[in-house]
């Protein structure tokens, strides 16, 4: 498990530096916060049309050179972003975008491969603890390399995609585990999207980390935004996100927690915390440092969700499908990217920045309702 939760460490290594910056230069190169929301969603389609698209091409790709693509995806990106125009800022972030999904698919096939279902919380609590250090430091020190020198931050991404590369073919993971030796072509993967569908409980780890996804979005692009125009400093959003994600080093209580109650518990309390303090926010919005540190406390409970949203899915998905469903279960990060930014537009419409937080904080009490009805022993050990 160690070495899922290194890969998964060079890759926020990769994103982390980024995250604060893109939104910063987007606001800047575009002048509105709708317009960097409508350039958000087509981004967002983007990736979903590609994630879609990855299991078919890991029918003539093997999964090896599926996830080098991937990260050579994101370093390309990378590239655009730090040695181009400001204009090409949003195919940077599109580039991104899809390289992600590719790494995102096979990463999520290779642990369902090799780590036993018993472990997949504890695994899941060491990747974001291994993640906690570049995502804590990163965004903060993204934001601040920009205005020193704009080429640096995007350097630092190109370097750790090119150590996790490096490290990934040092594992030699190689293709995964054959479950069944096929005797027939393997089927159209698109045609999993109705299978997925028709299982409740994949369906409802797929919405839970969509959802989760929509809440961080919406933190990780609004904030800087709404620091800026509320006259603080473009470096507060990238300290904000910094701090918040600085809270995955207490993934290891957060699974104490999960486990002495169960994955139900840790899912209606992450999104009902987390809804109830933006909601606050949005109310004490007037005074910009208490908003901000009120969404900041809001993204400790985006933290356990992080730990028990995916575990729907990952402890009740056939080995037979892996693959494919891994395929169908990563668009989550997807359509949030395009469900996040049409959210925020819309509500953009009647209210200003900070009403896009009390919005997506009335979703997600509505999610916490929702996720009473995962089943109360989901994820506890049989006796």
């Amino acid at each position: 498990m160690n070495s899922f939760a290194i890969l998964a460490a060079c890759e926020a290594s990769a994103r982390a530096t980024l995250v604060s910056v893109y939104p910063v230069l987007m606001y800047r190169a575009l002048g509105s916060a709708a317009t960097v929301s409508e350039v958000y969603v087509l981004i967002g389609l983007t990736g979903l049309v590609c994630a879609l698209c990855v299991p078919l091409l890991a029918r003539f790709v093997p999964r090896r050179w599926l996830y080098t693509l991937g990260a050579l995806i994101m370093i390309g990106g990378s590239v655009v972003g730090g040695f181009f125009d400001g204009r090409f800022i949003p195919y940077a972030v599109a580039a991104n975008s899809v390289g992600l999904v590719i790494l995102a698919v096979c990463f999520n096939a290779y642990v369902m491969d090799y780590v036993e279902r018993a472990s997949m919380g504890r695994n899941e609590s060491r990747r974001l603890l291994f993640s906690g250090i570049s995502w804590s430091v990163g965004p903060f020190l993204g934001v601040v390399l920009m205005d020193w020198h704009p080429q640096v931050p995007f350097l630092i991404s190109i370097a750790a995609c090119l150590v996790m590369l490096g490290f990934f073919w040092y594992l030699r993971l190689g293709d995964g585990k054959v479950i069944i030796k096929a005797r027939r072509p393997p089927t159209n993967p698109l045609r999993y999207i109705p299978r997925f569908f028709r299982q409740p409980t994949l369906v409802g780890g797929w919405f839970y980390a969509t959802m989760r996804s929509v809440g961080w979005s919406i933190y990780i692009i609004y904030v800087p935004i709404y620091a800026v125009r509320s006259g603080l400093s473009d470096q507060i959003g990238g300290l904000a996100l910094s701090i918040s994600n600085a809270f995955l080093f207490t993934t290891p209580f957060m699974l104490g927690f999960l486990q002495k109650t169960s994955v139900r518990s840790a899912i209606v309390a992450g999104f009902s915390g987390c809804g109830a303090l933006f909601i606050g926010a949005t109310l004490i919005s007037d005074f910009p440092y208490p908003a901000i540190a009120m969404l900041l406390s809001g993204t400790l409970f985006l933290v356990l969700l992080d730990v028990s949203a995916s575990l729907p899915f990952l402890l009740t998905v056939k080995p037979s499908e892996r693959t494919e469903m891994a395929a169908v279960y990563s668009t989550f990060r997807d359509v949030a990217s395009v469900g996040s930014p049409a959210f925020a537009r819309l509500v953009l419409v009647f209210a200003p920045v900070q009403g896009v937080f009390a919005g997506i904080g009335v979703v997600l009490i509505g999610c916490a309702l929702i996720a009473r009805r995962i089943h109360p022993r989901l994820g506890r050990r049989r006796h």
